[in-house]
């Protein structure tokens, strides 16, 4: 099968049944074999027999949400080509062969653009488009270095196993990032086609709440890129304390009539461990994300582990750890030549606030390194048991010999190959005979002692046993 069409369904009576009959008049027309799949999340307005009715394979999907009705939907599609479009006759089942036109050509993902194609009267929100789906199309852009214009686009087309091959997990709305950012880290072919919006069929609100997806939309965002959400901000944070705070380490700054003092550089000094700590953060999210598979292998990411090894992080943390000890031995000799009495915060403070900056940022160095170093351990096995799993646990001791010089577990393996040589024997019932034969290779042995061995072995001893002529 070619297509399936995917639409999630809660509670679309009013329109489910359009929208499939739209779908099935186009693969008529088009001489496109397809089928339509209704993924239901659990309706109670009798959305399921009026799919049924209408052409539909009705999937039942038991968890809640529409990444959930999705995700059951395209696991349950027969065709090698999926296009999801909601069930609300917003979007035009019948116009769909830019779609498949694209996916015959070879593109992973097909994207709908529906500021492109047009936007009816009423089909969308105020808010959200001029304010959420150009703002967070424009964040994804910049965050993955995508070219797609509408992000969450309800109608799009993409190759099925393109998309499993993905791991999507998203359960609600922010499903619709989750697909793009994903696929364009993993480097697939994605296209854009415009599509046309027009208000939906329903009489009541629709299942999107604005401001709580919108805010699930960005957090996905932002958790899918560490470099934005941790390194570029904290790079940033870091220069700017550095260029506030060593000026003002030296004296205090005057630009105007406005003077910058040792106040400055406190709020100097934490600008850098902040940022530092953000920096740190980011390597941290990189080196996690890239061994649990949820962000791509970076090449950058390996370089850097590669040059920073345990022992240059701790060497790189000594110095730090030393610099920041010898300005706090300096503020102590400061304080002994004025007899430990009262100081000026105005110059005390400029060998303290570094000082106490260095030890901290050591400590951050040190810490940091460990960590690294115990996301970098490896679950592996010995060369010798990797590649046998779990068989060499079933590999029998070698048993002690009879009468004949044949051991038991030969005699037992004569009987394991006759037993494969019958050919109605499958390979799988073949596995468990043999794995079966060796875990009881102690009882049968045992069996031997008692009762004078069996096969081979017994008719080796019976002949042992008659009169030489």
């Amino acid at each position: 099968m070619e297509l399936t069409v995917v639409m999630p369904c809660l509670n679309e009576a009013e329109t489910v049944a359009t929208c499939v009959s739209k779908a099935v008049r186009f693969f008529e027309e088009h001489g496109v074999e397809g089928e339509v799949v209704v993924a239901d999340n659990g309706s109670t307005d009798g959305s399921q027999e009026l799919a049924t009715e209408a052409g539909a394979r009705v999937v039942p999907v038991a968890q809640k949400g529409y990444g959930n009705a999705l995700l059951g939907g395209i696991r349950a599609a027969r065709g090698r080509f999926v296009i999801m479009g909601d069930a609300d006759d917003s979007y035009d089942f019948t116009a769909l062969m830019p779609y498949v036109e694209r996916l015959r050509e070879g593109a992973d993902l097909v994207m709908g653009n529906r500021f492109k194609g047009g936007i009816a009267e009423g089909a969308m929100p105020p808010l959200h488009r001029y304010l959420g789906n150009p703002v967070l199309s424009f964040i994804g852009r910049l965050f993955f270095r995508s070219k797609i214009g509408d992000f969450h686009c309800g109608l799009r087309g993409f190759r099925r196993d393109s998309a499993l091959a993905l791991g999507l997990q998203s359960s609600g709305m922010e499903f619709a990032s989750e697909m793009v950012v994903k696929a364009t880290l993993a480097g697939q072919k994605i296209v854009e086609v415009p599509t046309t919006l027009s208000p939906d069929g329903r009489s009541r609100p629709p299942h999107l709440r604005s401001w709580r997806d919108g805010w699930r939309h960005l957090r996905f965002l932002l958790l899918y890129s560490p470099r934005w959400l941790f390194l570029i901000p904290g790079l940033a944070l870091m220069l700017l304390g550095l260029v506030i705070g060593v000026p003002v380490a030296t004296g205090p700054v005057s630009v105007g009539e406005i003077t910058f003092d040792v106040d400055t550089l406190v709020g100097a000094s934490a600008m850098i461990v902040i940022g530092f700590q953000a920096v740190l953060f980011a390597y941290l999210t990189k080196v996690y994300a890239q061994a649990e598979g949820f962000l791509p292998p970076d090449p950058r990411v390996h370089r850097m582990l590669n040059a920073w090894s345990l022992e240059r992080g701790l060497l790189i943390g000594g110095v730090l750890a030393v610099a920041g000890l010898l300005g706090l031995v300096a503020s102590l000799t400061h304080w002994q030549v004025n007899d430990f009495g009262e100081l000026d915060p105005r110059h005390s403070l400029r060998l303290v606030v570094p000082s106490a900056t260095a030890l901290m940022m050591s400590c951050q160095v040190v810490l940091g390194t460990f960590f690294i170093s115990i996301l970098g351990i490896r679950r592996s096995s010995h060369p010798g048991t990797e590649e046998q799993g779990d068989d060499t646990l079933t590999v029998p001791q070698r048993m002690p010999e009879d009468s004949t010089g044949e051991t038991s577990s030969d005699a037992e393996t004569s009987e394991t190959s006759e037993t494969s040589e019958t050919p109605e024997t499958s390979e799988t019932s073949e596995t468990v005979e043999t794995v079966e034969t060796v875990e009881t290779a102690p009882q049968a042995d045992a069996a031997e002692k008692s009762t004078g061995g069996s096969g081979k072995s017994s008719k080796a001893k019976a002949a042992s046993r008659r009169p030489k002529k």
